[in-house]
């Protein structure tokens, strides 16, 4: 509910809506989300594929690029999908989220990184950061929330609803059950439908 209150605020730019809704659908961490092209949004399929944090080479040699690694799909839902077409604007290639304005003269930045049509910079971890905190501190600035915190409430949400363990992990793309296992929190209707599978002439047995 919080983050759908956050998302519907009139004075928080739809950049910002997207970039949240998004980081919190696709329990990802900011920094993937923040890689994405628009090239490499699967729009029918609601998922891209993202470099992972730790992700593993194809090859072994120097100045890799993106390309070079083995990347990992993430999936969003509806309230993404409404707003990623509003915020590309017709867009076709470049970053995703970018900045609102060009980067200055002396700025040396991968092609990957400007956007060809408009000339603009993709936006950085630390740009999304402050302005995430600018929205949500109560206490002054460094009060507000984590961009991480979209991903641990996704994650703890899927557990509350029942989301088994394993499925947690394929969500996020942990590779370790113990880093995971602090989400998963089955309901005692949940593990009370689990011990009738054992019930004496269960046919599903």
């Amino acid at each position: 509910m919080a983050v759908d209150r956050l998302i519907a605020r009139r004075e928080v730019h739809l950049r910002e809506k997207t970039l949240w809704r998004m980081l919190y659908e696709t329990s990802a961490r900011a920094e993937e989300i923040l890689g994405v092209n628009i090239e490499d949004l699967d729009f029918a399929g609601r998922r891209c594929p993202v470099k992972a944090k730790g992700a593993r080479t194809k090859a072994r040699r120097r100045g890799r690029a993106r390309e070079d690694y083995v990347l990992e799909a993430v999936y969003w839902d509806a309230g993404t999908a409404r707003l990623l077409p509003r915020l590309l604007k017709g867009r076709t290639r470049g970053p995703v989220f970018v900045t609102h304005r060009r980067p200055g003269s002396g700025k040396v930045l991968c092609a990957r990184d400007v956007c060809p049509d408009t000339g603009f910079a993709r936006l950085s971890y630390g740009q999304a950061r402050v302005l995430l905190d600018e929205h949500t501190a109560v206490r002054g600035p460094g009060t507000g929330w984590d961009l991480h915190e979209y991903r641990h409430s996704s994650l703890t949400h899927l557990g509350e609803q029942g989301a088994s363990l394993l499925m947690l992990m394929a969500k996020s793309r942990h590779k370790n059950p113990e880093n995971v296992r602090r989400y998963f929190k089955p309901s005692p209707e949940a593990i009370a439908e689990l011990t009738s599978l054992l019930a004496p002439g269960d046919s599903r047995r």
